[in-house]
């Protein structure tokens, strides 16, 4: 299965690279993903929850971050198992500054299914996709929200990649 496309953030490039690739935000923003750790050298530890219509289930499995450019480009390789099969995705995200405020993510990726999540899963697979797809940019977009409005030294930190300086 192929997905590709893209979202405009209202945040500066560097802001948004930042924040996906900051394993805690990441673990927040992503849906189905129950925890995500580090294991150094760009690659994570994930477990996930997968839903696909009737079918779902517990998947654990890897991330690595492969041919990073910050705060450009990278590409995702993921393969992720469980009792219902397996998932190896791989997709590629660009940061593209629209102005000093905005920033276009285009993204573009494969993933393949086997076993019984492929069986079932395939009917449901592309329209499952998007829906996710959507919700963690939502959910990303949200996350940005609460950073540009809220307090304590989050907010600082954002506004120090925003503008460059910390908010008082």
């Amino acid at each position: 299965m192929h997905l590709d496309g893209s979202h405009t953030l209202n945040a500066p490039a560097e802001a948004v690279w930042e924040m996906i690739m900051d394993p805690e935000v990441l673990a927040k923003v992503t849906p189905g993903v129950k925890t995500l750790e580090a294991l150094g050298d760009d690659k994570y530890k994930a477990t996930s929850h997968i839903m696909m219509g009737a079918v779902n289930g517990l998947f654990d499995g890897e991330m690595e971050v492969l041919d990073k450019v910050a705060p450009q480009s990278f590409t995702l390789k993921m393969t992720m198992n469980g009792k219902i099969g397996t998932v190896i995705a791989q997709g590629q995200l660009q940061f593209k500054p629209l102005n000093a405020l905005q920033t276009e993510v285009i993204f573009s990726g494969d993933a393949q299914l086997s076993g019984t999540l492929a069986r079932t899963g395939q009917r449901v697979m592309g329209g499952v996709a998007k829906t996710m797809t959507r919700q963690f940019f939502k959910s990303l977009e949200k996350q940005i929200a609460s950073l540009q409005e809220g307090d304590g030294p989050e907010k600082g930190k954002f506004f120090k990649k925003l503008f460059g300086k910390q908010a008082e």
